[in-house]
């Protein structure tokens, strides 16, 4: 019995100590989280009682009771790879296998696959939420998310435009003056309006909305006009009428794109007038429209809620999909698997999946990652504890040897 007793602590110790490896072994694993061996006290034999009726117990040695984890952060280190991201808080970036099988990891050292699949080191591909119509789909089923170079921008045909432009006041009567502006229409191409302004009277212009005929169905000629009206200014040089917007419809284009139809805007968005007339000269000093060709995805960066935000060839900034993280009522009873994934048991309770920052999940750093929580310091001092507690059980073991031999010459 006091051979058995020594062996469970030399067992312990053995399994501290694997432990204590373990950490150090993955000091500069990326996202590994620092284990602790419990332990606990056996079965006691107990031979009676004292005079005091207190009981006499002997221990009958130690078992290991289980390994916690140190769910605590690592520090984040910048790497300025754009796949990368580590999470700051608590939480799980959520993967999935070839098999369709979900699993959780802190490693945000993430890479792209052939077709631009977010995966990890590991292959399994990194889970998140889709984006419809430009916007993330919080409600949709996480799906892989893909920051390859063949994702694309949409057109987006022009609804609103505006000019800057002041008409100089000291122009002789019927003098002109000329404003163009780049639109697009629902396929993604442009077109050049021409605005000509023409004074017929005191402060009173016309003006004239014209496209190319070869951007029409049928055209003739070399332009056609759209639109036309008059502009009526005070006398401070503002414009008075008429009410801004100015509706504009363009049918039957050439490219077989759908009608456009614009709104040329008069004001900003303080209600001023973008058209002046002054005694200066006629100028263009801004124009603005809201529409853009086809573009595709040329950089990403991920923001800290975990929406991937797409930079196109067109110029435009929009979100290509959302990073997914899981939290757990208890981390601790997740089992792991090895290559930095842990699954879900029925002790950490099903996998609450939602947007980084909400619901007590942390943060995402982009192009970052989370290093390893291990202590080096604490390791050591750690191993030389256990290794001491071995080295005791191990001489233990040789005293009980020594005294059942003794025993047994005796009996000889």
């Amino acid at each position: 019995m006091s051979l058995s007793t020594a062996l469970s602590g030399l067992n312990a110790a053995e399994t501290a100590l694997q432990t204590i490896s373990n950490n150090l072994a993955n000091m500069n694993t990326d996202g590994y989280k620092s284990q602790t061996s419990t332990f606990a006290d056996l079965f006691y034999q107990t031979y009676g009682n004292s005079g005091s009726g207190n009981p006499i117990q002997t221990g009958l040695g130690v078992q290991v009771t289980g390994t916690s984890q140190d769910f605590s952060n690592g520090a984040v280190a910048s790497t300025g790879v754009s796949s990368n991201m580590a999470l700051n808080g608590s939480g799980f970036f959520v993967v999935q296998n070839g098999s369709g099988a979900q699993t959780y990891t802190r490693n945000g050292d993430f890479t792209t696959n052939a077709s631009g699949q977010l995966i990890t080191l590991g292959g399994q591909l990194v889970m998140g939420y889709p984006v419809v119509n430009g916007v993330v789909s919080a409600n949709s089923a996480l799906q892989p998310i893909n920051v390859g170079s063949g994702t694309s921008a949409p057109a987006t045909p022009t609804a609103n435009f505006s000019l800057t432009t002041n008409l100089n006041a000291g122009t002789a009567m019927n003098g002109t003056f000329q404003s163009p502006i780049n639109v697009y229409d629902s396929l993604g191409n442009s077109h050049v309006l021409a605005i000509g302004y023409t004074l017929t009277a005191p402060n009173t212009w016309t003006y004239s909305v014209t496209i190319p005929s070869s951007d029409l169905q049928g055209g003739v000629g070399s332009s056609t006009q759209v639109a036309t009206g008059t502009l009526n200014f005070n006398s401070s040089g503002q414009l008075v009428s008429p009410a801004s917007p100015i509706a504009i419809a363009i049918g039957s284009l050439a490219d077989g794109a759908a009608n456009m139809n614009l709104n040329w805007q008069l004001t900003d968005g303080s209600g001023n007038s973008l058209l002046t007339q002054t005694a200066s000269a006629s100028s263009n000093n801004a124009t603005t429209q809201d529409g853009f060709a086809s573009g595709v995805l040329s950089s990403y960066s991920v923001l800290s809620d975990g929406t991937v935000d797409g930079t196109f060839s067109n110029g435009q900034t929009r979100a290509i999909g959302q990073v997914a993280v899981a939290s757990f009522a208890n981390p601790e009873g997740l089992t792991l698997d090895g290559d930095n994934q842990y699954s879900a048991t029925a002790a950490s309770g099903a996998a609450v999946i939602g947007a980084a920052g909400t619901a007590g999940r942390g943060t995402i750093a982009g192009s970052s990652v989370e290093q390893s929580n291990v202590d080096m310091a604490t390791q050591f001092s750690q191993l030389i504890v256990y290794q001491r507690a071995y080295e005791a059980n191990a001489k233990a073991i040789t005293a009980f040897d020594q005294m059942e031999q003794a025993t047994i010459q005796m009996k000889s």
